[in-house]
């Protein structure tokens, strides 16, 4: 074969070899597909207050995942990420109504003192309590009485606007058959 003869089969190949690896796969277990209903989905985020305070971020830990469409995040989050493709990233600003709700007055339960650890009796100490079935949820120690603890029953981030600064790491294409999520809405 001649030098011409080699330098066009080498760049026969590079072409086939480039087109192949731009080809979108489309099967499931792919980490290419568009996050949608059903899709487990990989991000890396980092959560601030409005004031730009970091309150949590996993960057340089391990990835948060999920699946779509099954409420395993907040809503307005969720939302948000329809339609992204691993690599794309998004600031993304989430309502108290779409994310812990709006912090709801009375939503409060009292506790025999000794139930709480001696650590945690300070008013504004975070808590886990864990109900009669065993889930747990977070609580604050809102009041220290002689006998009983007040604790705050709602979410510490009720009440709050959430931003979010989100990059999907990875997507695994649902399988057939689930219907895919609808279009994100605007935000206002």
């Amino acid at each position: 074969m001649t030098r011409i003869g080699k330098l066009a089969a080498v760049l026969v190949a590079l072409l086939a070899s480039t087109a192949f690896a731009q080809t979108p796969a489309t099967s499931p277990g792919t980490v290419t597909g568009t996050v949608q209903n059903g899709s487990n989905v990989s991000i890396e985020y980092t959560l601030k207050d409005e004031g730009g305070q970091v309150l949590d971020t996993n960057k340089g830990k391990n990835p948060l995942t999920f699946t779509q469409g099954q409420q395993q995040i907040i809503p307005g989050l969720e939302r948000e990420l329809v339609g992204m493709h691993a690599g794309d990233e998004k600031k993304v600003v989430v309502k108290p109504e779409d994310a812990y709700g709006p912090v709801v007055p009375n939503a409060q339960t009292e506790v025999p003192k000794d139930s709480v650890p001696k650590e945690g009796l300070k008013v504004g100490t975070p808590l886990m309590a864990r109900s009669g079935s065993g889930e747990t949820r977070p609580v604050v120690v809102k009041e220290i009485k002689e006998n009983t603890v007040v604790l705050d029953l709602n979410h510490p981030l009720a009440g709050k606007t959430l931003f979010f600064d989100v990059k999907v790491l990875g997507v695994e294409s649902a399988p057939p058959g689930v219907p895919a999520a609808p279009a994100a809405k605007p935000t206002k």
